[in-house]
């Protein structure tokens, strides 16, 4: 990327949110030559992981150029613009389901939107970035996301924008056959939107990638303004996992030297969720494989320490990625090392579920954003990689979900299921090669499971 720093402007001729109903087509082209995709690899061999505590040169979204991020907005940027708390939802209890995700067979050739698929799958593009979409214009770069099922049997897919002082997000809306009916901006004013995660009372938590980066809490039907979340802490903000036994949230760092986050609300709403107002932020201290947490003393970066740089005997991550939680385990990726983790919550026990180094089936590579299914199995997109997804199993088996072809230069983001359990959404974040670079937005349909 260019070594000139992005500036904000208190007066500008457009504001973000009229660059993203213009259209800029431009914009889309920009982003995919200049941005390094969500901890893109910067040239990190993969001969295996790092020393523990030793700098990989590996950097996390942009490159050192925008290492910096914007000017300081203050931690109180948006922090008037939604509700204190969001109000709950009624919805209905999603199906139980069952995997089929180990009887997939091969990946056949390309169809005719470049996705190679299993037999018995179908794909369709659901939105490209700069082209109107049920009204909304949908944004460039799109990278994590989510679904949320709604009132009416139908669902919800959210994603972020990974771009440069006009992030946000936006959000798909099906009904319950399936029909896309509606598409809207669910949060304006954020900039480098990577990836996030949702909440058990429905929310969507959007995190900034950059050190002055914050969560964002927004909603997914677009009815109430997102709001701040610094309590979160203030950090290159990655993912974030909701434990709904606990209320603890657990927070990815994607730098080279990182840390893997928890964070405690000092109490619950009104309605019985975590307030995330305010709170207790840790970082995770590793011996062996045990865990221990220990408190950091300026979550908001308003001293002179970086927020990473406050406990130092915190556990180093060589840049994370995706988080998600299932069945009290939390499942993290760092690219970096190309790993993905396994924190057992009850034991406080953490360990490698997988190794590009030492695996016997080394075909993930590039591990970043993460899903799990019904069952355990954890699906990890590619960035780059060969632009799959793969899945591993319960037993450690992996088995490739799809691929997305001539796509050079692009990341797999964004993986989430519908609550069927039948589509699944991703994104190529910077679509198909000599094409403008314009985010493309899918939906595979096929068995990947079945009602229990």
């Amino acid at each position: 990327m260019k070594d000139e720093r992005l500036e904000r402007e208190d007066v500008a001729p457009l504001s973000r949110r009229q660059v993203i109903e213009g259209g800029l087509v431009s914009l889309a082209a920009l982003v995919a030559t200049n941005v390094v995709g969500c901890g893109d690899d910067d040239g990190v061999p993969d001969t295996g992981p790092p020393d523990v505590g030793r700098d990989t040169g590996f950097d996390g979204g942009f490159d050192a150029g925008m290492d910096a991020g914007p000017p300081d907005v203050g931690v109180d940027a948006n922090a008037d613009a939604g509700p204190e708390i969001f109000p709950p939802r009624e919805i209905p209890e999603p199906p139980a389901l069952r995997s089929l995700i180990s009887e997939i067979g091969p990946l056949q050739a390309p169809n005719a939107v470049g996705l190679r698929l299993p037999e018995g799958f179908t794909g369709r593009i659901v939105a490209t970035s700069g082209e109107m979409v049920m009204g909304y214009r949908w944004h460039v770069a799109p990278d994590g996301g989510a679904t949320f099922a709604t009132e009416d049997g139908g669902w919800i897919y959210t994603s972020n924008s990974e771009a440069p002082l006009i992030g946000g997000v936006g959000a798909l809306r099906f009904d319950a056959s399936g029909e896309l009916i509606s598409a809207t901006r669910i949060l304006d004013d954020t900039n480098i939107n990577c990836a996030g995660g949702k909440t058990p009372w429905h929310t969507w938590l959007s995190g900034e990638e950059y050190p002055r980066g914050m969560i964002h809490e927004c909603d997914p039907w677009g009815e109430t303004p997102g709001v701040a979340r610094p309590a979160l802490g203030v950090f290159k903000h990655e993912a974030a996992a909701v434990d709904p036994t606990t209320g603890y949230i657990y927070l990815t760092e994607d730098t080279p030297m990182g840390c893997l986050y928890r964070f405690v609300a000092d109490g619950v709403t009104e309605f019985g969720f975590p307030d995330l107002r305010s709170g207790v932020l840790e970082a995770m201290i590793v011996m062996g494989t045990d865990v221990t947490w220990q408190q950091v003393p300026d979550p908001q970066f308003e001293g002179v320490v970086a927020t990473q740089d406050q406990v130092t005997a915190a556990m180093r991550f060589a840049g994370g990625e995706g988080i998600w939680w299932h069945d009290g385990v939390v499942y993290f990726a760092t690219k970096g090392d190309n790993r993905v983790w396994a924190y057992e919550i009850a034991e406080e026990r953490l360990t490698i579920l997988y190794d590009r180094a030492t695996s016997t089936n080394p075909i993930l590579s590039g591990v970043d954003n993460v899903t799990v299914s019904c069952c355990g199995d954890v699906l990890v997109a590619e960035d780059p990689g060969d632009l799959q997804i793969i899945a591993i199993l319960p037993s450690g088996e992996l088995v490739p979900l799809m691929q997305v072809v001539n796509s050079m230069g692009s990341e797999i983001t964004g993986p989430a299921f519908d609550p069927s359990g039948t589509r699944l959404y991703f994104s190529s974040q910077r679509g198909v090669m000599g094409e403008g670079g314009a985010g493309i937005t899918y939906e595979v349909t096929g068995p990947f499971h079945e009602p229990a």
